[in-house]
């Protein structure tokens, strides 16, 4: 399904609209645009935390031509409560005009950068891009990463791991949907010794992955992004950075990393992403962790790709009706 034209000046995207604007591999590549790009302006993100557990995340970011800002909340008690626990919005901006241009849903495009910037990392450092997949997490961010990966990878069977066996077999009809084989495991550590390809996306409350990886395996680590949070065990950790290669996602991993810092890493002098896309370096042997805690440049670079599509959209109705009329603001459901 086509996605309908952005009104002028601005319009408020639904979370399928924004969806539909961000196809997989177009993201992918828009990062890996992004992270050559000199232009780039990111700020440290401000978290404020909220009462009863939750926080508010402000996060900009600019390029020359675009600014955006990324006001979420996270909310860990609406689990339990059957509500998102991440709602919020992704302001976009015209740089030269200051003009707000469009806001996309803040939580759709936390899920398919954050899955797009494992999916870069996979193709770029996977020693098996096409698996078997084993993900660990049947959330939002798990459901992301099997989409991800299988239309773009070509990943054609997916073990699910999670402690909610609902969720989990859930997330393993999804795969079966897009084509892929899929079951669902008991024991996250056991499947590793099946699975060169490894997403883990839990909360990052608690270790669910100890064992020794494969030699050949890909491990993209996205659901810890503060000191105190872990998906990943000390032990783990450790044996990749003497056995294997540790990339993250942004410099500041080196304080948001707990998987990494509570394992004593240097996260400082690891390679960031934005390293091994510029040096256009691979991984000399062995297995991969790559460690990511998320960034407002990935939300930059959902945000380029949109303008870019609605630009062409606006430019194709022009000359299709020879007038500059655009369509009237909407929701941008389909």
């Amino acid at each position: 399904m086509c996605p309908a034209p952005l009104s002028e000046p601005s319009s408020t995207l639904g979370p399928q609209a924004t969806a539909d604007l961000l196809d997989w591999t177009a993201l992918a590549d828009e990062i890996a645009a992004l992270l050559v790009d000199d232009g780039i302006q990111v700020p440290p993100r401000s978290v404020l935390a909220l009462a009863g557990g939750a926080s508010l995340f402000v996060m900009p970011a600019s390029d020359r031509t675009v600014a955006m800002a990324k006001l979420i909340t996270l909310t860990p008690g609406n689990a339990a409560r059957g509500q998102p626990t991440i709602q919020g919005d992704v302001v976009v901006f015209d740089v030269a005009t200051g003009q707000r241009r469009v806001v996309l849903d803040g939580p759709t495009v936390t899920a398919r950068r954050t899955a797009a910037v494992s999916l870069l990392a996979a193709q770029r450092l996977a020693p098996v891009p096409q698996g078997p997949l084993l993900v660990v997490g049947a959330g939002v961010q798990g459901l992301a990463h099997v989409q991800a990966f299988v239309e773009v990878l070509g990943v054609r069977e997916v073990w699910v791991a999670s402690r909610s066996a609902a969720s989990a077999e859930a997330l393993a009809q999804a795969a079966r949907a897009l084509g892929a084989q899929a079951r669902v495991v008991q024991d996250a550590d056991a499947a590793m010794a099946h699975c060169p390809l490894v997403a883990a996306c839990t909360p990052g409350t608690a270790v669910v992955l100890s064992a020794q990886p494969r030699p050949d395996a890909f491990i993209a680590a996205v659901g810890a992004y503060t000191p105190t949070m872990a998906e990943l065990s000390p032990g783990l950790c450790q044996w990749m950075a003497q056995h294997g290669t540790v990339v993250v996602d942004t410099a500041d991993a080196g304080h948001e990393a707990g998987d990494l810092l509570q394992a004593g890493l240097d996260v400082a002098r690891l390679p960031t992403l934005q390293d091994m896309v510029r040096q256009g370096a691979r991984p000399r042997t062995g297995p991969v962790l790559f460690k990511s805690c998320g960034g407002a440049g990935w939300d930059l670079a959902a945000a380029r790709l949109v303008l870019r599509a609605t630009r062409t959209a606006h430019s194709d109705i022009g000359a299709n009706t020879g007038s500059g009329a655009h369509s009237q603001p909407g929701s941008g459901s389909p």
